[in-house]
C-alpha cells in the first residue's frame, strides 16, 4: 500500500532535483502510524531520511488537508524563533495525484503515549518540557504575520464566530449519528462568542505529539509539526487546545491523543496557563469559553477520524469506536458554558 500512496518512480526524480543528491532516485516510503488526518511517511534512502505529508485517500472535506498551506507557513516561519522543519519541496499534485510536500526530518523524539527509554526520567527535565511547550506557543503568537509574508494567511476579523460555524459544518458533514450534546454545545458557543484580544498566527492543533523534542535536551523543541489547521486568528484557541490535551494525574485520557503529561514531574495546566499568560501578555480570564470550544472542535475532529477510518482512508490504520469519547467531549464542553 505504501508504494501506491507514494509512487517512488515519480517522487524519486523530484527529490533528486530538489536535493541535488542522486541517491534519492532509489528509496522507500514507510507510513508513520498515528496520523489522524493527513498521512505522514518517512522516506528512506542511502542519502538519509526525509518526511512526506499528503492527504488521506477517499473523499475529502472542503477546505481540509491543504498541503500548500502547511508548506507555506513552515517556510515563512523558518527565520523566526519558532522551530520548524525545512521544506525540501512542495507539489500541487503532479507527483502523487494529490498535493504533497517533503520536509527534513527534525532530530529528536515525537512523544505520544510513552517517553523513550532513559529520556526525561528526571522530574526537572519533565518540567522543562512543559515550560518549553508553553514558551514555544507564546513565541509563535508573538510573530508578526506581515513581517513573515503571512498577512493574507487568514481573515482574523470575526475569526471565532467563523470557527464555530466551520466546525459545526464539519460536524454536519461527517456525523454518523445524532449527538444532541454536540449540537447544543455548538449552539451555546455560537451565542456567546467573546471579543478577540489579538490576531496572530495560530497553529490549530498544538499538542505534545506535534512537536519534536531535542534528543539530548528535553527542554528544547527542535520543530513544531502538523500545520494543517494553521491560520490567522485568536491565539487563545491554541492555548485551550493545549490545555485540553494536557491531562493531569488521575484524569481519563483521550484515546486519540495518548500523552505523558500525567506523569510525575510535568507541570499542571494551571502552571502552563500562568506561564503562557506571562509570556504573551494576554488576558486569560475567559478561558472556560475557549476550553468549551476546544472540546467541541476536538469532538468534530474525532468524528472525522472515525469516518475516514471506517471508510478505509487512513492507510490501513483503525482507531476503533470513538462514539463514547465524542459524547464525553460534548458533555464536558457543556459543563463549561
Amino acid at each position: 500500500m505504501n508504494a501506491e500512496l507514494v509512487p517512488w518512480d515519480r517522487l524519486g526524480p523530484a527529490l533528486v532535483e530538489a536535493t541535488g543528491d542522486e541517491r534519492w532516485l532509489h528509496g522507500r516510503p514507510e507510513l508513520i502510524a498515528g496520523g489522524k488526518s493527513n498521512l505522514t511517511f518517512l522516506l528512506r534512502s542511502e542519502a538519509g531520511e526525509l518526511v512526506l505529508r499528503r492527504p488521506p485517500t477517499g473523499e475529502l472535506l472542503p477546505s481540509a488537508h491543504d498541503m500548500a498551506r502547511e508548506a507555506r507557513v513552515q517556510r515563512a516561519l523558518a527565520p523566526t524563533d519558532v522551530p520548524t522543519a525545512r521544506v525540501v519541496l512542495a507539489d500541487g499534485g503532479d507527483l502523487l495525484g494529490l498535493p504533497c510536500y517533503v520536509m527534513e526530518k527534525a532530530a529528536g523524539h515525537v512523544v505520544r503515549g510513552t517517553l523513550p527509554a532513559g529520556y526525561a526520567d528526571d522530574p526537572a527535565q519533565r518540567h522543562a518540557i512543559g515550560a518549553a511547550f508553553a514558551d514555544t506557543l507564546a513565541a509563535l503568537h508573538a510573530v508578526d504575520p506581515e513581517a513573515v509574508g503571512l498577512s493574507d494567511y487568514g481573515r482574523p476579523e470575526g475569526f471565532m464566530a467563523r470557527q464555530v460555524r466551520r466546525w459545526t459544518g464539519q460536524w454536519e458533514a461527517s456525523r454518523s449519528r445524532d449527538v444532541p450534546e454536540i449540537d447544543e454545545l455548538g449552539r451555546r458557543l455560537a451565542a456567546t462568542v467573546p471579543a478577540q484580544q489579538r490576531s496572530t498566527i495560530v497553529h490549530g492543533d498544538y499538542r505534545l505529539d506535534n512537536v519534536v523534542l531535542h534528543p539530548d535536551e528535553p527542554g528544547r523543541i527542535t520543530a513544531v509539526l502538523d500545520w494543517e489547521l494553521s491560520t490567522l486568528g485568536d491565539p487563545l484557541t491554541d492555548l485551550a487546545l493545549l490545555l485540553l490535551f494536557w491531562r493531569e494525574e488521575g484524569e481519563p485520557g483521550l484515546s486519540l491523543i495518548p500523552g505523558v503529561s500525567h506523569l510525575p514531574g510535568f507541570p499542571g495546566r494551571a502552571e502552563l496557563l500562568e506561564r503562557y499568560a506571562a509570556a504573551s501578555g494576554l488576558d486569560v480570564s475567559e478561558m472556560d469559553w475557549y476550553l468549551a470550544f476546544a472540546h467541541f472542535k476536538f469532538a468534530v475532529i474525532a468524528q472525522g477520524v472515525s469516518a475516514r477510518s471506517r471508510a478505509g482512508a487512513m492507510g490501513g490504520q483503525d482507531f476503533g469506536d470513538l462514539d463514547a469519547e465524542i459524547l464525553g467531549l460534548g458533555r464536558r464542553g457543556l459543563a463549561l458554558v
